[in-house]
C-alpha cells in the first residue's frame, strides 16, 4: 500500500473516524519521541541535587561584603 492509496482511503472515512485516526497517530508519535524528550530533561537537571554548604554561603557573603566595603571606601 502506497502513501497515496492510504491518503485516498483516509479521506473516505467519516469525520469522527479521521479524528480518531489523527489522535492515534499523535499518540504513537508522542510515545516514540518520549525517550528523546526524557533524556534531554534529565541532562538539564544534572547537578540540581548537590548539597549546599550553609557555612560556605556565609563565607561567600562575608567575602562579598568585604569586597564592597573596600571598593567603596
Amino acid at each position: 500500500m502506497t502513501l497515496q492509496n492510504l491518503q485516498k482511503q483516509v479521506l473516505q472515512l467519516s469525520t469522527s473516524e479521521r479524528w480518531q485516526l489523527v489522535q492515534t497517530l499523535l499518540e504513537s508519535l508522542q510515545h516514540e519521541a518520549r525517550p528523546l524528550q526524557d533524556k534531554g530533561n534529565l541532562s538539564r537537571l544534572r547537578g540540581i541535587a548537590k548539597d549546599s554548604d550553609a557555612s560556605g554561603n556565609e563565607d561567600i557573603a562575608g567575602e562579598y561584603i568585604t569586597y564592597l566595603t573596600e571598593k567603596y571606601q
